[in-house]
């Protein structure tokens, strides 16, 4: 059950994230059962998620995709933030590269000056 808290984590804090487990296994008072639809009207993509949460039948089914879910959605953003930083890192190579050219340019203009200034007055 642990798990199942898990995803809805990050839930809109209006409700209670037990509330909605009991809501799905159907341990709420009428008063609680009619406020949390109330919400579910009111919050599509939560109603989406009940829902389907609601079509196991097993609670240990219910429980194994849940964990299932869990683990293919920590390895989803590990996966998009590894692509962030190597996207991060190839587009500030060029950056890089440039400030080393610029940094370059400037200390050979300024050794050729300081040469061709010390030559003219002797």
């Amino acid at each position: 059950m642990n798990n199942l808290l898990n995803i809805l984590a990050n839930s809109n804090k209006d409700i209670d994230n037990q509330l909605l487990m009991d809501y799905i296994s159907g341990r709420l008072s009428n008063a609680d059962q009619h406020a949390v639809e109330e919400w579910l009207e009111e919050n599509q993509f939560a109603a989406d998620a009940i829902e389907g949460l609601q079509q196991f039948g097993n609670q240990d089914q219910l429980q194994d995709y849940v964990v299932q879910l869990n683990r293919e959605l920590k390895q989803y953003l590990q996966q998009k933030k590894q692509r962030r930083d190597n996207r991060y890192w190839k587009d500030k190579h060029w950056t890089y590269t440039a400030i080393v050219f610029i940094l370059l340019f400037i200390i050979i203009a300024f050794v050729m000056i300081r040469i061709l200034a010390g030559g003219s007055g002797n």
